[in-house]
C-alpha cells in the first residue's frame, strides 16, 4: 500500500490510534513516517501509564534510593558523608518533573511528525469511525484503527485501594508521608520495586506473595538469590501466602495473612496492592464488533489484527507480557503490516524483562526449568559477580549471570541475571537471541575489559566447562 500526500477531509485519517501510551504514540509516529495521515486520541497524559505513572517515575524514585544507599556507605569507598538524609517531597518532586519533561517530549515528537492529537476519550463508533468526547469532541473516520488503551491495576475484593491506607502504584509514587512500616501485596516487578524503594529509605517492609517464590516469572535460581538479598536488606518475605482481609483504624492497617494454613496479623502504616494488570476494555466500543475478548484481554493475531476488519489492538490491552517495550514493538509491527511492508511477527521468547529492585533482575527467554519441561536437553552456565574485576571495583560484588543452552544445537534458550546494572546488560543476550547466535558465536565474541559484560562471556563459557575466571 502506498500513502502519498493527498487531500483528505479534516477529520478523516488513514490511521487513528486510541491511546497515547508507549504503544500508541510509537505506532502513530511510525505511521506518519510511512506517509499516513495519523491521529492519536488520548484522554489523560501522552506517554500513558508507563511514562507518567509507571516505568519512568518509579525509576526516578529508585535512582534517588540508590544514591541515598551509596551515600550511607560512603566510607567503604574511602569517602566521608555526614548527616545523610532525604527529603521525601523533593524526591517525589524530582520524579514528577522527569515524567513531565518526557510527556512534553512525546507531545513534541507527535507535533514534529505531524500527528494530530485529540484530547478526549476515544471509542469505536461503527465501521471506520471513532467518537471523541472530552476537551475535544469529534467524530473521526479512518480505514485503520489501533486500540492502545492500556491497562490499570488489578483490584482484589476486600483489598480495594482507598488512596490513604491502601495504595496502588499511583499513590505509592506520590506519598505524602514516609511510612514507618509497609506491606506490599505481590512480588512482581511493580511490587518488589516499591518494596525496594521504601526499604532503602528506612521503612520496615513485608512482602506477601501468593506463589512459592518472589519475582515468580523469573528463573527459580534467580528468585532464590533475590529473596536472600532482600532479606539481608531487612525485608520480611512471606511466600505461599494469601491476604485474607484488612482492618483499618485511625492510624494504621491490620492485615490478616494466611501462611501454611495459619492466620497471622501484621499491623502496618500502609499497604501497597500490586497484584497485576487489568486491560482497559470498557467503554471503547467493542460491543457489536467482531473483536474477541478472552480472560479480560483483546485477542489478536501475530500482526495485532482483531476479529473486526480494520481494527487492531496492541500493548496491555492484549496478551502478556504486559511491558512497555512489547507494546512499542507491537505498534511498529502493526503499522508496517498495514503499510504493506515485510513485517516480522514478534517472538515473545526474545522480549527481555527487567525489574529495577536492588539488586536488579533481568532475563530473556526460557528459564532452566521451562526449557527442560519443553523437552530440551540443556547446558547451563553460571558466573558470579564476585569473579568480575569491574564488579569488585564498583563495590557491587553481589550477583549472578546464568545462561541456558540447547545441548544439541548450541542455541541460547535463555539468560537470567541478578546484580548491578543487569537491566542494561540483558540487551546483549537479547540481540544474540534475535540473531539466533550459537554458543560458538558468543564464545568468539570479544568482550571489553574491564566491564560487567565480561560476565556474560564467562557464563557462556561456563555452560561448556570453559570458564576462565571462576
Amino acid at each position: 500500500m502506498s500513502f502519498v500526500e493527498r487531500k483528505m477531509p479534516e477529520n478523516s485519517f488513514d490511521l487513528v490510534v486510541i491511546g497515547g501510551g508507549p504503544g500508541g504514540y510509537v505506532a502513530a509516529i511510525r505511521a506518519a513516517q510511512l506517509g499516513m495521515k495519523t491521529a492519536v486520541v488520548e484522554r489523560e497524559h501522552l506517554g500513558g501509564i508507563c511514562l507518567n505513572w509507571g516505568c519512568i517515575p518509579t525509576k526516578a524514585l529508585l535512582r534517588s534510593a540508590e544514591v541515598y544507599r551509596n551515600m550511607q556507605h560512603a566510607a567503604s569507598y574511602g569517602l566521608s558523608a555526614q548527616g545523610v538524609g532525604f527529603d521525601l517531597a523533593a524526591v517525589v518532586k524530582r520524579s514528577r518533573a522527569v515524567s513531565a519533561q518526557l510527556s512534553a517530549g512525546v507531545k513534541g515528537l507527535l507535533k514534529k511528525n505531524k500527528v494530530t492529537v485529540f484530547d478526549g476519550h476515544g471509542k469505536l463508533a461503527g465501521k471506520g469511525k471513532v467518537q471523541v468526547a472530552g476537551k475535544d469532541n469529534a467524530t473521526l473516520s479512518a480505514a485503520h484503527i489501533i486500540l492502545a488503551t492500556g491497562g490499570r491495576a488489578r483490584v482484589l475484593p476486600g483489598l480495594e485501594p482507598d488512596g490513604k491506607f491502601v495504595w496502588t502504584y499511583k499513590e505509592a509514587l506520590v506519598p505524602d508521608t514516609m511510612p514507618k512500616s509497609l506491606l506490599v501485596i505481590g512480588s512482581g516487578a511493580i511490587g518488589i520495586e516499591f518494596a525496594s524503594f521504601f526499604n532503602a529509605l528506612g521503612a520496615e517492609v513485608t512482602v506477601v506473595e501468593v506463589m512459592d517464590r518472589v519475582i515468580p516469572v523469573e528463573d527459580e535460581e534467580i528468585s532464590a538469590f533475590a529473596r536472600k538479598a532482600f532479606e539481608k536488606q531487612g525485608m520480611k518475605i512471606l511466600t505461599s501466602a494469601t491476604v485474607k482481609g484488612l482492618k483499618k483504624s485511625a492510624g494504621n492497617v491490620a492485615v490478616q495473612v494466611e501462611v501454611g494454613g495459619k492466620i497471622q496479623e501484621i499491623v502496618v502504616d500502609r499497604v501497597i496492592s500490586a497484584v497485576g494488570v487489568v486491560a482497559n476494555i470498557e467503554n471503547i466500543g467493542l460491543e457489536g464488533t467482531k473483536v474477541q475478548v478472552e480472560k479480560g484481554h483483546v485477542v489478536t493475531d501475530e500482526f495485532c489484527r482483531t476479529g473486526e476488519p480494520g481494527v487492531y489492538a496492541i500493548g496491555d490491552l492484549t496478551a502478556p507480557p504486559w511491558l512497555a517495550h512489547k507494546a512499542s514493538h507491537e505498534g511498529i509491527i502493526c503499522v508496517e503490516k498495514i503499510a504493506g511492508l515485510h513485517a516480522h511477527p514478534m517472538n515473545i521468547r526474545n522480549i527481555p524483562g527487567c525489574t529495577y529492585c536492588h539488586p536488579q533482575v533481568a532475563s530473556v527467554g526460557l528459564s532452566e526449568k521451562k526449557a527442560i519441561e519443553k523437552g530440551y536437553q540443556v547446558k547451563v552456565g553460571r558466573f558470579p559477580f564476585i569473579g568480575n574485576g569491574k564488579a569488585i571495583a564498583l563495590g557491587e560484588a553481589e550477583g549472578l549471570v546464568k545462561t541456558v543452552f540447547d545441548a544439541k544445537t548450541g542455541e541460547l534458550l535463555g539468560a537470567h541475571m541478578i546484580g548491578a546494572e543487569v537491566t542494561e546488560l540483558i540487551q546483549g543476550y537479547t540481540v544474540a537471541k534475535t540473531l539466533e547466535t550459537t554458543e560458538a558465536d558468543l564464545m568468539h565474541t570479544v568482550f571489553p575489559h574491564p566491564t560487567l559484560s565480561e560476565m556474560m562471556h564467562e557464563a557462556v563459557l561456563s555452560a561448556y566447562g570453559r570458564a576462565i575466571h571462576f
